[in-house]
């Protein structure tokens, strides 16, 4: 009889599993996942193949002007005339200027600030048009030798490509979300050779958490737009070939330590420096073609003295990771590239902040370490491994993401046996560079426009949803009769302003007007379906970030 019973438990034990297998392999199915995987092998190859033509644009554009298609163009520069170097950057702000009056949405080209609204907005905000027009304009800028740098306006018309698809199939928003970070972990991969750090940047940047269900796609995304872009252009090469450098002593961590604060206090001031031009430029009134046109002016005349500084910059960057700086030059190098990276943003010509935060965190760590080395000359490494360590600490306190950057530091140089001290400085810098700012350069940018993503989704819905989302509509419009304005809403009032408003009056019923005619009822809505809106989200949400 025992053994019978045991045998009956082992029976309904493997049904159990049997049937939970079932269940598991249903919901699977039911979710669309094989449809995603698809969906994320497509966007990745595309966006990889898509950064590839980025790039030959950028060097077909510089070739009109210098006759070098390569990204090592300081000897091409010095043999140009002034007036040519001028020329370039001015006709081409005039073109970019063009394109923003009357192409471009917003009048500026995209970049990474737009694709995480889009993602918080569930894949909505952005268009594969705007995204072509806008590749285009930092196209020109980039090489016409604007100051700025190439990846974030690839994760740009990544996540606009991936947008693009995901309408073609109606996604849900939850896997809008995720195809959306799927286009940016490949422009990521493809730009930076980098696949590791394309899985990372998805997650920590875009999607703002790590969850199991968007890792399958990101990485297969990731994955496929790296292997396009190896066999297409790059190779299976690191983006700078540096010397394999070494710690030299343990007792070198203090200096490291203190690299971390003095990388913070350069990203501190390059985002002041974003912030105050940016600020300056909105209150001077001039045409907006006119804008690019000034800026690629100024830009193009320090470039005819410092050329290293225009454009992406990587030449100037893989000489100091070489260590073939003075520390005067590299300390030179920071101020102006400062200056240069702010007027050209302000500007509106195309470009992003990663290239430029890479650059000024070589030039900042080779000069450290030039002086560690005449501080301490028998314990010291040498000071090219300063600038790797300096490029991840400066970069990842701007973009505030610290391990995407990390690992896209490793990822560039192949110098993984640096983590140590690499994760001791970005920690220092990027922990300091919060506590002044609040916040990273995107969320900034966010908040200029009225977008609050830094407390978390609960205020952003807040904020952002609608009356008119959850109202009880009228069939038909009719007059509004013997009611108490404090006792309305208009349609086009957030979330927060409904729950203020019962909260104010008492009220568990408030009337809808049309935000155009006071007097015009629309609708009606509960306190107890503002609430349920409320709840619904932030449990959607929750379960998208724990699934």
């Amino acid at each position: 009889m025992r053994l019978l019973r045991k045998l009956q438990a082992g029976q309904g034990w493997v049904r159990t599993t049997y049937s939970r297998t079932g269940e598991n392999i249903l919901a699977f199915l039911a979710d669309r996942n094989p449809v995603m995987w698809l969906f994320a092998l497509a966007v990745g190859a595309a966006v990889g193949a898509a950064a590839v033509v980025f790039r030959l644009g950028i060097g077909a554009v510089q070739w009109l002007w210098l006759g070098e298609f390569s990204e090592y163009t300081l000897d091409a520069i010095a043999a140009q005339p002034w007036w040519r170097i001028v020329a370039a950057t001015t006709v081409g702000g005039l073109v970019v200027g063009l394109l923003n009056t009357y192409v471009l949405t917003g009048r500026r080209p995209g970049g990474v600030a737009d694709v995480i609204e889009a993602s918080a907005r569930g894949g909505h905000g952005v268009s594969a048009k705007n995204g072509l027009w806008s590749a285009l304009a930092t196209v020109i800028s980039l090489g016409a030798g604007a100051s700025a740098g190439r990846e974030g306006p690839v994760v740009h018309l990544g996540a606009t490509l991936a947008v693009g698809l995901t309408r073609i199939a109606q996604l849900s928003p939850q896997a809008g979300r995720i195809i959306l970070a799927c286009g940016a972990a490949s422009a990521i991969s493809a730009s930076f050779n980098a696949p590791i750090a394309g899985v990372l940047f998805a997650h920590e940047v875009i999607l703002r958490h790590y969850a199991v269900s968007a890792f399958v796609p990101i990485v297969i995304a990731s994955v496929s737009g790296t292997l396009v872009a190896r066999l297409l252009f790059i190779g299976d090469v690191a983006a700078f070939q540096i010397p394999q450098y070494s710690i030299g002593s343990y007792w070198e961590m203090p200096a490291f330590a203190l690299l971390g604060v003095v990388a913070a206090g350069v990203a501190i001031t390059f985002q002041f420096a974003l912030i105050v031009f940016d600020e300056t430029a909105r209150q001077i009134r001039m045409p907006a073609w006119f804008r690019p046109v000034l800026g690629g002016l100024i830009v193009g005349t320090i470039g005819v003295f410092v050329p290293e500084i225009l454009s992406v910059g990587y030449e100037a960057t893989d000489t100091a990771l070489h260590g073939h700086f003075a520390m005067t030059t590299m300390i030179m190098l920071v101020v102006v590239k400062i200056l240069a990276t702010a007027i050209t943003l302000a500007s509106r010509f195309g470009g992003g902040i990663f290239s430029p935060s890479l650059y000024l965190g070589a030039m900042t760590g080779g000069a450290f370490g030039l002086i560690a080395a005449m501080a301490f000359p028998e314990l010291a490494s040498q000071h090219g491994l300063y600038a790797i360590l300096g490029m991840g600490a400066v970069a990842s306190a701007l973009l505030g993401a610290p391990i995407s950057t990390t690992v896209i530091v490793f990822e560039l140089t192949g110098g993984y046996a640096l983590s140590i001290a690499l994760l001791l400085t970005v920690s220092i810098a990027t922990g300091l560079h919060l506590a002044v700012h609040g916040r990273s350069y995107f969320h900034y940018q966010l908040e200029t426009r009225g977008i609050v993503l830094a407390s978390g989704p609960h205020r952003y819905f807040l904020k952002t949803i609608m009356v008119s989302s959850f109202m009880t509509a009228r069939p038909e419009p009719e007059p509004l009769v013997d009611v108490a304005e404090s006792n309305t809403l208009r349609s086009n009032d957030t979330l927060e302003t409904a729950l203020r408003g019962f909260n104010d009056t008492g009220a568990d019923l408030l009337y809808v007007v049309d935000p155009r005619e006071r007097g015009t009822l629309v609708g009606t809505v509960s306190h107890i379906q503002a609430l349920r809106a409320y709840n619904r989200l932030l449990v959607e949400t929750s379960e998208e970030e724990h699934k």
